[in-house]
């Protein structure tokens, strides 16, 4: 049984356009309304006003890096239950053990299949 991710919002915030669009295309297709963001600054602009119900964040960004990211997101009140699931092209315990201290949720590694981007995402859903 597959859970339907019809309507589900959910914010993907990575400076490579590659991925992002890969992303997209992939949840697109699933169902789910995309909000992307290239940088930390831009997602944090956006997501007020789109209010995601699930986010996944790139590691390393220029400016504003995934964990800076995260951590903003999961401190703030209103958006410390909201998903954050980090990307990163390392699959390396140092940095999934830093994801999980500011708050991240899960992990992925890059370049992700359609099976683990979806299956992230029900994870909480379910």
């Amino acid at each position: 049984m597959s859970v339907t991710l019809d309507g589900l919002k959910v914010m993907v915030i990575d400076d490579s356009k590659t991925i992002r669009r890969t992303a997209e295309t992939l949840l697109t297709k699933a169902g789910c309304e995309v909000v992307t963001a290239t940088d930390g600054f831009d997602a944090l602009a956006k997501i007020a006003d789109t209010r995601p119900n699930i986010i996944f964040v790139d590691i390393m960004m220029p400016r504003l890096d995934g964990y800076q990211t995260c951590a903003l997101i999961k401190n703030n009140s209103e958006f410390k239950k909201t998903p954050v699931i980090m990307l990163s092209s390392k699959d390396g315990l140092f940095d999934k053990a830093k994801g999980r201290i500011v708050g991240s949720d899960q992990y992925l590694t890059k370049p992700f299949s359609k099976t683990e981007l979806l299956g992230s995402i029900e994870t909480y859903l379910s």
